[in-house]
């Protein structure tokens, strides 16, 4: 039994997300528009955090702030490659061909080659049969891809995005080949969402062409790319990344290069902040999930939401987060049931149980 309304448990999670948010647009880290992006598209909110806080007294923006013009090439972008065979890789090979791109696309085998025609096949065909791609445009589609066992295929595409395994040795392994293969003025990309992109940059000769495009998974779907720039990234590069990704009708939010960038930072301290008030024994997970979903028009609650990204993958984000920010943000340090939670091996949908059981 509850010892809080409803309109106390969204107040007692949602106040402390509003104020990193706030927090976030006063270091200057990101935008008004692109914090706010970011959580409608990124997470599927109805509002953004600071749109509510206006709405709630807590922040008010400055006056005369201009629209800001719409991005354009200043690097010409014919070519595109990715490094990567998994879902994230196949998905943005899907959004960036279908955008009329050519996509030279890199893989450790011919199998995973031909994985990724299969998985493009699939969703295109899904679009055949909705009526809203004709079997033409598919096969056109189809056409564009070159797949390839040999990085040395990348050498002359104008941009590469790489969506490889998140370990900071293999990928500065594979910057530095990047470094050797593309040709000069070829923008380097990564898909990372927890990798400093700023060794990156060191790995290579070029580091004023490296960049972030963190894709939310799955990429044919989810319509938000946090556009990350380094200090030594230049601004020629992420204009040009920007207006790649509008060409592609994604949305794109621009932060600089630090843990969680946007999306992370403002997400996961807010999941973490329900394990620990379940903890507190004001309300339960069934509770809170309920509130949160009544109150605030969130598409689900933290529990819910815990056990479907992987409460391994949440506990893992946290302690990075906790490591950047702790000093400054105590509260982000993780709790202790989460931690249970991830030794125990309850790691949510995809061990049939997290805080709630999927086994039946």
């Amino acid at each position: 039994m509850t010892d809080l309304t409803n309109e106390q448990i969204a107040d007692t999670l949602i106040l402390p997300y509003l104020n990193h948010a706030i927090r976030m647009f006063e270091a200057g880290y990101a935008s008004a528009v692109d914090i706010d992006n970011g959580m409608i598209y990124g997470c599927g909110y109805p509002k953004g955090p600071m749109t509510v806080a206006q709405e709630r007294g807590i922040f008010t923006p400055a006056d005369g702030a201009a629209d800001a013009a719409a991005a354009e090439f200043k690097i010409e972008i014919n070519k595109v490659g990715v490094v990567g065979t998994g879902t994230m890789a196949s998905g943005m090979i899907q959004v960036f061909a279908q955008a009329g791109y050519d996509v030279v696309y890199v893989g450790r085998g011919q199998d995973k080659l031909d994985g990724v025609v299969s998985f493009i096949d699939k969703g295109l065909s899904k679009l055949v049969e909705k009526g809203r791609l004709t079997e033409d445009a598919k096969s056109d589609v189809l056409g564009r891809l070159i797949g390839s066992t040999e990085r040395e295929a990348l050498a002359d595409v104008d941009i590469v995005v790489e969506a490889i395994a998140e370990d900071l040795a293999i990928k500065t392994e594979l910057y530095k080949d990047l470094d050797r293969i593309c040709k000069p003025g070829a923008i380097l990309a990564t898909t990372t969402s927890s990798m400093p992109i700023t060794k990156l940059g060191e790995a290579t000769s070029r580091p004023e062409s490296v960049i972030g495009m963190h894709f939310f998974n799955p990429a044919t779907i989810l319509k938000l790319v946090e556009v990350v720039t380094t200090e030594a990234t230049s601004a020629d590069v992420a204009e040009t990344v920007l207006a790649l990704c509008a060409n592609i009708k994604k949305v794109a939010v621009s932060c600089g290069d630090r843990s969680g960038f946007i999306v992370n930072c403002l997400l996961f301290p807010y999941l973490n902040d329900a394990v620990k008030l379940l903890e507190s024994g004001q309300a339960s997970m069934e509770e809170i999930d309920a509130a949160i979903k009544e109150q605030t028009g969130f598409p689900m609650g933290p529990f819910a939401l815990l056990d479907l990204v992987g409460n391994d993958v949440s506990l893992a984000i946290e302690k990075e987060l906790f490591e950047t920010f702790g000093a400054e943000a105590p509260e982000f340090e993780p709790a202790a049931t989460l931690i249970a939670k991830v030794e125990a091996g309850e790691l949510g949908r995809k061990t049939k149980k997290g805080f709630y059981d999927y086994s039946a």
